[in-house]
């Protein structure tokens, strides 16, 4: 398992500059493309944040904390997967665990990396 230490307080950005490369494991590793879930998250809406990030970056970060997130980023990830597969872009995911500070406690949370892949020709 890959664990990372990060901080982030909740009026810190999501996105960071454009010129700022995602590294797991890096401290502070809330990126240009992360995009954090939670129970109550819409899983078309995230989808959707996905898929976005996907098409305009070439790559998300998806964070959850607790089981109700999970559940609805893993929903999202399948939901992008059949939007992005209309434009003929197929993704795939890695999954890590990483500490994060929220309101001064430490929570793990589970990261997913979106990536594109190549799809293949029948």
């Amino acid at each position: 398992m890959q664990y990372s230490q990060s901080t982030q307080s909740e009026n810190d950005s999501l996105y960071a500059s454009p010129n700022d490369e995602f590294i797991p494991g890096k401290q502070g590793a809330y990126d240009l493309s992360t995009i954090r879930v939670s129970s109550k998250s819409r899983t078309t809406a995230v989808a959707g944040a996905i898929a976005g990030m996907i098409r305009e970056h070439n790559c998300a970060e998806v964070q959850a904390i607790g089981a109700g997130a999970v559940n609805q980023a893993v929903k999202a990830l399948a939901i992008a997967r059949s939007y992005l597969h209309r434009d003929n872009i197929d993704v795939i995911f890695l999954s890590y665990f990483t500490a994060v500070i929220i309101r001064g406690e430490e929570r793990t949370a589970i990261r997913f990396r979106v990536e594109p892949q190549e799809v293949a020709k029948a």
